[in-house]
C-alpha cells in the first residue's frame, strides 16, 4: 500500500488554474486501489479545505462527503503507540512533528511509499520513502 498525505487530496479538489496539472495527477492517484491515508490526513484536508480565505473553499458537506468517499482505503489512527514513535522521528529525522506523524502512521499501517510533495522525493526514512507524484 502507499500511504497519501494531505497535499494530495487538496490538490484533487483543486479548481485553481495555476494547479490543473496537479489536480489531474491527483484525482489519477485517488484512482487507484492500494493507497491508504490516516485520521491525520483526513483532519488536514478538512481544515484546510473549508477554511475561508481558500478561494475554492468546500462547503461542510462537501469536504464531509469526500472524507466519507476517502473512507473506502484504509485509515491509520493516531494512537499512544503511533504518536511516541512520531514523536521519536521528529528528532531522529529533523521534521516537524505533523510530518513525523505522516511518515509513522504510513508504517504502523504497513506502508513502504508515502504520496508527498512535503519531504525530498525519494528520500527513505528506515523503510518508508518518500516519492512526489506532482513530479516531472
Amino acid at each position: 500500500m502507499r500511504f497519501v498525505d494531505t497535499n494530495v487530496l487538496l490538490y484533487a479538489v483543486s479548481t485553481a488554474r495555476d494547479e490543473a496539472d496537479k489536480a489531474s495527477r491527483a484525482r489519477h492517484v485517488l484512482d487507484e486501489a492500494d493507497l491508504a491515508l490516516s485520521v491525520q490526513v483526513l483532519q488536514e484536508f478538512y481544515v484546510q479545505a473549508t477554511r475561508r480565505a481558500r478561494a475554492d473553499r468546500l462547503s461542510h458537506e462537501q469536504a464531509t462527503a469526500l472524507i466519507e468517499s476517502w473512507l473506502r482505503f484504509p485509515a491509520g489512527q493516531m494512537t499512544v503507540p503511533v504518536m511516541q514513535a512520531s514523536l521519536a522521528a521528529v528528532e531522529r529525522y529533523r521534521l516537524s512533528y505533523w510530518d513525523a506523524a505522516v511518515l509513522e502512521s504510513a508504517r504502523a499501517l504497513g506502508c513502504e511509499i508515502v504520496l508527498s510533495e512535503d519531504f525530498a522525493h525519494g528520500r527513505n526514512y528506515d523503510g518508508v520513502t518518500v516519492l512526489d507524484p506532482f513530479r516531472d
